[in-house]
């Protein structure tokens, strides 16, 4: 990056949805823009699903940030560790040094909640980046390794049971991939094995599944999950898990070699260290512009902002879609500054939702139109690879979909760790 002294710095911390979106917002902009990342690649987060269940590889769903950056000559990137935040001196101190800004957006993200639960966080399986997901695939194919070893019945069902929590579409769309995985690839690779024991139950403390969904595509989607012979435990949360024993609020509990949590993000630890003032999830509660009230040259995006307007009164969800918004915005409202002008408010337009529930079948809710099954997968599709960085990785996802439409082999269905992870549950 050719840097100019007299032109202000910007910092943006975080090289997912918002930072990137951010990044690219201010490349014709008279500033000069550093990203800071601890990973050195963009991530696309809603495939992380297919990664755990073999159907992709980690590289498809991950694009190096200097390449998606390299065209805007404005535009630095430093792979660091962030360590904390000099609001007075206006640094970001980092593991590899001190970067100063006059401009700084915070982008770093989210992490797995478990509500305070040391035995969960201690057990069961996040699936927030690729590191849990090729984690979470090693671990299902050793447990159908270890059930085919296993001369005990009661314990080889146990090693086929999985207890996903959440039921919001990254814990349908896993429930689902996993019954598949069961029903369809596997029987052919172990065929001394009774798959038939394989059990996938998805809890959900709600009394639905994808509740944010109107009621017509959330009753499709349980009837999908049903066909699947997904297990459903609505208005009920787990409490614990020891030596592969699942309990549940209710006071019941079952047998499972694998839980996955899939029920809930905050936002990442940084926000705790900056003083601010902070909402629901440790997000960093931010004006309407989406700055500080304190540091008007600070501003926050994505996961780690809280800020009241989406559907009246409700906070914006941390989505995708909200991220990519709102480092747009911060972008437009630091070119506003820049040039003397006053910032904007954030106005969040949504393009909708939408999941998989099942082979070839997908719920869409966008732009007033509904859609379920087939209709709904081809739109599903289309949009994931539009949003999906990196021409190379677009075609080999669309080529991997389509072998595995017409295969039953998953090409990833391979054990890369070969120590198995720890055997009670987690």
């Amino acid at each position: 990056m050719r840097s100019r002294q007299d032109r202000p710095k910007v910092v943006i911390v975080g090289a997912g949805f918002g930072g990137v979106s951010a990044a690219r917002a201010l490349r014709r902009a008279p500033v000069d823009v550093l990203v800071i990342d601890r990973n050195n690649y963009h991530g696309f987060w809603p495939f992380l699903y297919q990664v755990a269940t073999g159907i992709l590889e980690t590289q498809e769903v991950a694009y190096p940030i200097r390449s998606l950056l390299c065209r805007h000559k404005n535009v630095d990137f430093r792979m660091a560790e962030v360590r904390g935040i000099d609001l007075a001196g206006r640094e970001v101190q980092t593991d590899r040094g001190s970067y100063s800004y006059d401009y700084l957006i915070l982008a770093g993200g989210s992490t797995t909640n478990f509500f305070g639960n040391d035995n969960l966080a201690s057990h069961a399986h996040g699936l927030k980046d690729i590191d849990d997901a090729d984690r979470l695939r090693n671990h299902i194919l050793h447990r159908f390794e270890a059930a085919a070893a296993e001369p005990d019945d009661t314990r080889r069902k146990a090693l086929m049971s999985f207890v996903i929590v959440g039921g919001g579409p990254t814990g349908v769309e896993l429930a689902g991939q996993l019954a598949l995985l069961a029903q369809r690839t596997l029987p052919r690779e172990f065929p001394s094995l009774d798959l038939t024991l394989t059990r996938v139950t998805l809890v959900n403390a709600g009394s639905s599944i994808l509740e944010s969904f109107p009621d017509a595509l959330q009753k499709h989607a349980r009837r999908r999950l049903d066909r699947l012979g997904v297990e459903l435990r609505l208005n009920e949360s787990v409490e614990s898990v020891d030596n592969d024993v699942v309990r549940f609020s209710g006071g019941g509990s079952t047998a499972a070699g694998t839980v996955v949590w899939a029920a809930g993000v905050r936002a990442g630890d940084l926000t705790a260290t900056l003083g601010a003032r902070l909402g629901s999830g440790g997000r960093i509660c931010v004006e309407p512009a989406l700055n500080l009230a304190s540091h008007s040259e600070v501003f926050v995006v994505g996961d780690m902002a809280f800020l009241d307007g989406h559907n009246g009164t409700a906070p914006y969800p941390m989505v995708a879609q909200v991220a990519i918004q709102q480092g747009r915005r911060a972008a437009q409202n630091i070119r506003a500054l820049v040039r003397g002008r006053r910032p904007r408010a954030f106005r969040y337009f949504d393009k909708g939702q939408m999941a998989i529930v099942g082979p070839r079948s997908a719920i869409v809710d966008a732009f007033g139109v509904r859609l379920r099954g087939l209709p709904g997968w081809l739109a599903w599709l289309a949009l994931h690879v539009a949003y999906l960085r990196g021409l190379r990785n677009r075609l080999v996802v669309m080529l991997d979909w389509i072998a595995v439409l017409l295969s039953p082999t998953r090409g990833t269905g391979i054990i890369t760790r070969p120590a198995p992870l720890r055997q009670d549950g987690g």
